[in-house]
């Protein structure tokens, strides 16, 4: 993840290598994915969403909002130098375009109609991010899975030894 010295800087090939096609439109040329559509609009976990692009934590799904807009909102970015604001006056519109320090990556827009306490609304694009889960989830979820695996284990060698019974 770059620091506030480092740049993330690539080559158009280098970016179409690391991206999928709807990453590259969004994060490289300002496309908007369809509203409803994109992987995180409706995402309850808890965790960290960090550009798709260079790895930087943006969001804390504790910031995270249902906004009703389709796209994934936040009230408050991790900090306020993982983003930098430009203002967009394209479709007749003012706004304010979201991207990210560290690569420059197209993420959404904010918009002053956002709940307390910042009354801001950081709409953002499914896929100019990637989620990563807290390490507590994480550790539940790899305990699962092993309480899972012991029972199958255990059921399988009950069933296995009943059958001589049978």
């Amino acid at each position: 993840m770059p620091d506030d010295t480092a740049k993330v800087c690539k080559t158009d090939d280098q970016w179409r290598a690391q991206l999928d096609p709807t990453q590259y439109a969004v994060c490289r040329c300002s496309a908007t994915e369809p509203p409803f559509t994109g992987q995180y609009w409706d995402h309850h976990a808890d965790g960290i969403y960090r550009c798709v692009g260079c790895g930087s934590a943006l969001f804390d799904s504790g910031t995270k909002f249902d906004s009703g807009s389709g796209w994934p909102s936040y009230f408050e970015p991790m900090s306020n130098s993982v983003l930098r604001t430009i203002e967009d006056s394209s479709l007749g519109m003012r706004r304010i375009e979201v991207r990210c320090a560290g690569c420059d990556s197209h993420l959404g827009h904010v918009f002053p109609d956002g709940p307390q306490p910042t009354g801001l609304r950081y709409c953002i694009n499914s896929a100019s991010l990637k989620f990563e889960k807290k390490k507590d989830e994480k550790k539940k979820a790899r305990n699962l899975n092993a309480i899972r695996s012991s029972f199958t284990s255990s059921l399988s060698r009950s069933c296995s030894t009943n059958s001589q019974f049978t």
